[in-house]
This record gives C-alpha cells, structure tokens and sequence, in this order.
C-alpha cells in the first residue's frame, strides 16, 4: 500500500448498509473501526440515504450490533431535506409521503405538516403508500410545490429481501406530475454537504467510505472528498468493472475489508508523525 498518496485524514462520512452491517449482522470489523476512530480524534458520521429512521433508531440499531453509535453521530436523508427546505423557506408548510424519521425531521427543522396547499411536497419511503397518497402529492406539485425527494433508490434491503425504495415510489410522482425532483441522499452532494456541516470538516479533508459505486462513491465524488471502497457489501472484485461503468465513476482508494481500511489509516497516522 502506497499510504503517502493519501491526504491527511480529518473525518470519514461511513455509508451504513452494506459497510457497518449486512441486514442483521455488523460487517466485521466495524466496531474496531469506530472504536479506532475514536481513540484517534478522528471525526466521523454514519451518512444513510434511510429516510424512515430517526438518528435515534439508527444509532439504537448499530448499539444492538456491537457498534458504537449516538443519535448525533448520525446523518440521514430525511434530516438532510428538512434542512434543505428550511434554510430556503423557514417554517414552510410540507406535503409530506414518508415514514416517522422524515417526518421528526421536518418537525425538528421547525417545518409545518400540512394536506392543503403545501409550500413543498417531500417524499421518502412509505411502507403505508396509497394512491389517494399519490394523486394528492400530484396535485400539489402540478399547482406549483416544489417536488423534494429524499433518496432515489428504486430497491431497499428488507427481512424479505429486496423491496420497492424510495425511488419506485417517485418513479409514479414523475410521470403523473411531469416535474423532476431535487435529489437530496446520495449520490446527490446535497445530504454530503449536510454531513460536512454536521462535522464541522471540509471535503478536502473528509472521506467517504462505502460499498457503493453508483451512491456512495458517486455522491462523494460530487461533493468533493476522497473517496474509499469497501468490499464488503454489494461490490466484489468480480462485479467490479461493470459497476464502475453504470456509475461512471472510480473510487480513489479500494479495500478488501473494513480491517484493512483500519490498518492503513492507522499507518497513515504514524507516518504524519514522523514528518
């Protein structure tokens, strides 16, 4: 490993599904990673495109793995549009089709839940979506609500296996309003931004880490950080190159295992050391 070529690590922005976990059981190597961090002075967050989630039940989630983790260590999606909107529109009025973790959000960011005539119209996740659901969110957005999606992945990891995300149910809000929306979770730089922030770090300084190409990589590419690869999730070193091509993007750097991405950083630090 040609740990020189690496810039000096302030923070990490750590995917979840698929980097820290895999369904119900912890990546290995995840906890000796956050625990490294921590002992390192080494900033991090947990970045999700999960809009469904509170901060709470995420880091309730990884404390059941074995995985250190606080509701402030914690960046989601839904926390990610509520500000989005926010600082454009303190106090809007939302539309909103999404689950307890997006709508918290928006509560929190001092937003206002409404039916009738929305300043915006947000939509996430929603495991109890209707087509009265649907022909209400088109309305409002044909009458002029700006359309914000959290995240746009068409399938999500269940107990079931893959299910409709996100994404599928805003593949019917854009074909019967006609309008794009504006992407907020990755690999929109927008929900990365938000965690810069949260972190108190610039991209230069920051790297994102995680085990998709086309989301991961992609959104920290967008925003401007390094950019680290694990093998741990949906990318192997057999799917690589056809991944890397329907991304349209590389990762800066490429790990077997959440160990070896330790031990470099580890390494790294030794060396700034000795300079």
């Amino acid at each position: 490993m040609n740990i020189q070529s690496i810039p000096a690590i302030k923070g990490l922005l750590i995917d979840l599904d698929g980097t820290m976990y895999q369904g119900t059981r912890p990546v290995e190597g995840a906890d000796q990673l956050i625990r490294f961090l921590k002992s390192s002075n080494i900033a991090y967050r947990f970045v999700t495109n999960n809009s469904s989630a509170t901060p709470e039940d995420v880091a309730a989630r990884l404390n059941g793995m074995g995985i250190p983790a606080e509701p402030q260590d914690v960046c989601t999606s839904g926390q990610a549009a509520a500000v989005y909107i926010a600082e454009r529109q303190p106090g809007a009025s939302v539309f909103v089709i999404g689950m307890k973790g997006l709508r918290q959000a928006l509560l929190d960011s001092g937003l206002q839940l409404t039916d009738e005539r929305p300043d915006y119209v947000v939509q996430g996740i929603d495991r109890q979506f209707t087509y009265d659901l649907l022909a209400r969110a088109v309305r409002h957005i044909r009458e002029g609500a700006p359309y914000i999606l959290t995240n746009p992945d068409l399938l999500v990891p269940s107990t079931d296996g893959l299910v409709p995300g996100a994404g599928s149910i805003s593949a019917m809000l854009r074909a019967a309003s006609g309008t794009e929306p504006i992407v907020i979770g990755k690999p929109s730089s927008i929900l990365m931004d938000y965690a810069l922030k949260q972190i108190g770090l610039s991209a230069q300084d920051t790297w994102v880490v995680g085990d998709n190409l086309a989301t991961d990589i992609a959104a920290g590419k967008a925003s401007g950080c390094g950019t680290m690869l694990v093998l741990t999730g949906l990318t192997t070193r057999d799917n690589y190159d056809g991944y890397a091509r329907a991304a349209g993007c590389e990762p800066d750097r490429i790990y077997e295992t959440l160990d070896a991405l330790t031990e470099e950083i580890a390494a790294m630090l030794e060396l700034n050391k000795t300079v």
